[in-house]
């Protein structure tokens, strides 16, 4: 079923056009991804389909009953509310109905209503439905699904009586999302709707998109979301939009062998044109063949022509190299603590980074990733502990506060003020590669963009030729081709890396290993953010094994301690053991938990039986208040049993 259409949507900014006949469509169950270069028009189009502004020409067709809600790029929940009181505005027509039917209720403990069986069963017809109304819309666990979206999106009951104009901008974001969650909308339309949310809280809102009943429009820049939950993609490029079926990384693939097949195309038909005017040109003069001449002339003007493909749109284009090869060990990391006296982040960590490792730190926010990485590099003093450099290390940093940039200084002064030695020419050059042609190159550091700053930043790192990159959220302001000209250039860069990246893609092309920060403390993982979300998982199921064993389990649990340390080793014949003998034990649990299940299943059938005899007894059902208490009772029985029912389902697919 189609929720929401968009049909030949143009607009245009000052003469100049940013979408020329645009067509979109949004069905239920779809999860749609709207990606594009910075500037292509993703968010002008997500704002026409919302209203929020008016297209040129063109129209969007929906029902008069479908829903849209839209959650803008950065945009914050400003209330002089809590935030529990804020949520609870959402339900305010459950609240309603609710209030109703306390109302009700009250009436029905009246005397006189009682003694009045045609006025009472009237009341007693109008709580029914109300009360199945008030069910069927969620009115018994709105509180619980208000909790669980808030507890996803890290919002505790401690939280809840704060007042929303305390909160910072990324966590009034965060509550700007639950809101919307909470209403539910047969389409969610949102703009890049994982700023400001750490891995955790990704995983959380991945999951919980992914069983979203109703459509959804995403624009995000994070490829890891966009393969986990789109099913749809769109790209908006040159004011047109083309459809592609399936993931992020299918539509690369499609997208590829579409433009592959239209440069075949195209110089097929190039060659066809030369052939013909070749003919022409020998043949049009000939009496004997100058109709034939004429005539191919004549299917030469009605030649319906392809357009040249564009190959690649404008995009940066540089490389990291080095001007010297380090020492085997480039960082020698003991007893360190980081953080600031009255708030240490870190406690007497040790680790080591040997030449071409490649290190992503990674944990909650506020764990100390971008501190350890300032004070590595000497802007924050170590509270305790050494830091030992190998040799021949030198270091380049990316702050992604770009405090290395002065916002008075032009582009070209920013970069050659650096490198006074440099001709201007080639100072030029090195700022095109990075996109800042003409006047760009004129402008202010102050009015550069998020993404502008993000290049120039990028520049000034690559001219230093370090062989030792520390990067601190590289790819946060940049578009998503851009990304991929810096993963390119770092995956041929051949020094070391060490960097913090919420971008879980980023993270799987880059990293060796993972250094997770928790609890002060790190722990390391071999591999990429694959690699480290499966172990992660692996050593949870172990945990959780653990705790459930029972005498029957084949191993004793003494020798799983120091099994559970041999499991981290990428690649051990022992992990794939552990893994098989954890299978094992959740299955046992699986089907211990469907014993439970049947069991009670049972009692609440029985009970469900004795509720419905007793309705049907005539001293009771003459009895309008006992009556309504054990349809009450019976009510809250079923309930019961459908969540138990649904549990077990879930249980017996999982066999």
């Amino acid at each position: 079923m189609i929720l929401l259409q968009a049909v030949n949507i143009s607009k245009s900014f000052q003469g100049e056009p940013i979408l020329d006949r645009v067509s979109l469509q949004v069905r239920k169950g779809e999860r749609v991804g709207l990606v594009g270069v910075n500037g292509a028009g993703k968010s002008t189009l997500l704002k026409i389909i919302t209203g929020m502004m008016s297209a040129d020409s063109g129209e969007i067709i929906k029902q008069k009953e479908t829903t849209v809600g839209y959650l803008a790029q950065n945009t914050g929940l400003n209330s002089r509310t809590t935030i529990w009181e804020e949520m609870m505005q959402v339900f305010a027509p459950l609240k309603k109905m609710e209030h109703q039917l306390r109302e009700l209720e009250a009436k029905m403990g009246d005397p006189e209503i009682i003694g009045n069986e045609s006025a009472y069963q009237q009341l007693l017809d109008e709580y029914s439905r109300l009360s199945e109304s008030f069910k069927e819309q969620g009115g018994y666990r709105y509180e619980a699904d208000t909790r669980n979206i808030l507890h996803g999106l890290r919002f505790y009951e401690a939280d809840y009586d704060r007042q929303i104009e305390t909160l910072s901008g990324g966590q009034k974001t965060r509550l700007a999302l639950a809101r919307l969650l909470l209403q539910k909308p047969d389409v969610l339309v949102l703009d890049e709707p994982t700023n400001h949310l750490d891995m955790d809280t990704l995983n959380w809102l991945e999951q919980y998109l992914q069983n979203y009943e109703g459509g959804i429009l995403v624009v995000s820049h994070d490829r890891y979301f966009l393969d986990q939950l789109v099913n749809v993609v769109y790209e908006i490029e040159r004011t047109k939009a083309v459809r592609y079926t399936g993931n992020y990384s299918r539509f690369l693939q499609e997208k590829a062998q579409r433009l592959d097949q239209q440069v075949r195309e195209y110089e097929k038909q190039q060659e066809e044109i030369k052939r013909m005017e070749d003919f022409i040109q020998k043949n049009i003069a000939r009496a004997s063949t100058t109709k034939r001449a004429q005539s191919r002339r004549k299917a030469l003007e009605k030649m319906d022509r392809i357009d040249k493909p564009v190959v690649y749109n404008k995009k940066a284009s540089f490389s990291f190299e080095i001007e010297k090869k380090s020492g085997h060990d480039v960082l020698v990391v003991s007893d360190l603590s980081v953080g600031y006296p009255e708030h240490p982040l870190l406690n007497h960590i040790d680790f080591k980074v040997t030449r071409e490792d490649r290190v992503a730190l990674i944990g909650p926010n506020g764990s100390g990733k971008s501190t350890l990485l300032k004070t590595l590099v000497g802007q924050i003093r170590p509270l305790d502990g050494n830091i030992q450099w190998g040799s021949s290390v030198s270091v380049g940093y990316y702050d992604q506060e770009q405090r290395n940039l002065h916002p008075e200084k032009t582009v070209l002064q920013e970069l050659w003020d650096d490198y006074p030695d440099m001709l201007e020419r080639d100072v030029r050059t090195v700022l095109g590669n990075f996109l800042f042609s003409g006047d760009d190159v004129k402008k202010k550091v102050s009015h550069l963009s998020g993404g502008e700053k993000a290049r120039l930043s990028l520049a000034k790192l690559m001219l230093q030729k370090a062989n030792v990159l520390i990067l601190d959220e590289p790819t946060n302001h940049l578009d998503v081709y851009s990304r991929e000209v810096l993963e390119n250039a770092l995956e041929h860069y051949p020094g070391t890396l060490i960097f913090v990246s919420h971008d879980r893609y980023f993270l799987n092309k880059m990293a060796t290993h993972v250094m997770e920060l928790t609890g002060h403390k790190i722990e390391w993982y071999l591999g990429n953010y694959d690699d480290y979300k499966n172990k992660k998982e692996d050593l949870k199921a172990l945990h959780e094994a653990a705790k459930t064993a029972t005498q029957s389990d084949p191993l004793p649990s003494e020798p799983d301690t120091r099994l559970e340390s041999e499991a981290q080793e990428s690649g051990s014949d022992r992990e794939f053991y552990l893994r098989e003998k954890e299978a094992r034990k959740k299955e046992r649990k699986r089907l211990r938990r469907l014993e439970e299940l049947e069991k009670q299943m049972a009692e609440l059938e029985a009970a469900i039986t004795q509720k419905e005899e007793a309705l049907c007894d005539p001293e009771i059902y003459q009895d309008h208040e006992k009556a309504w208490e054990i349809q009450t009772e019976l009510d809250r029985i079923r309930e019961t049993w459908e969540s138990c029912f649904h549990e077990w389902e879930q249980l017996q697919e999982e066999a």
